[in-house]
């Protein structure tokens, strides 16, 4: 399952997802593509809006809703997530969000548990124990050291 721009990147037989659209590629597995595009000034090409990248949340059985950003800024569509257990979110500038983006989506959305990923791939070094700190009692902050 691919969004639409990554799909023509591989230019193999897969499923390409809207925004919006909802698969179910396994029984009891159900994924819906959530908009994944650039909000800043001066960012927006990017990741822009029109070019209908996507997010994901995956759904196992009723038991657990997994929300993984995608390269995305904060969005009217993922700011209106709820019952989210488990979100991924990309935290690098200036290609996705800064780490206060991130806090202003962790506290909208509440997910129980929160994975930053995508981070330290540029010159600007995200602040993870910044981000770590400011989450605190907020949700559970999950952080693998990058190798």
């Amino acid at each position: 399952l691919l969004d639409k721009t990554s799909a023509e990147g591989l230019g193999g037989d897969c499923y390409t997802m809207l925004p919006k659209g909802v698969a179910e590629p396994i029984p009891g597995i159900k994924v819906e593509a959530v908009a994944a595009y650039n909000t800043t000034e001066g960012h927006t090409d990017f990741h822009p809006k029109h070019r209908e990248d996507c997010g994901y949340v995956v759904e196992l059985g009723e038991a657990v809703r997994i929300y993984i950003s995608g390269d995305t800024e904060p969005t009217e569509e993922m700011m209106a997530l709820r019952d989210i257990d488990i979100a991924f979110l990309s935290v690098n500038q200036p290609y996705t969000m800064t780490p206060q983006q991130v806090v202003e989506v962790v506290n909208a959305i509440r997910p129980k548990i929160f994975y930053p990923y995508h981070y330290g791939e540029v010159d600007e070094v995200t602040d993870i124990e910044r981000l770590k700190s400011e989450l605190e009692g907020i949700t559970d902050v999950r952080v693998f050291p990058m190798e």
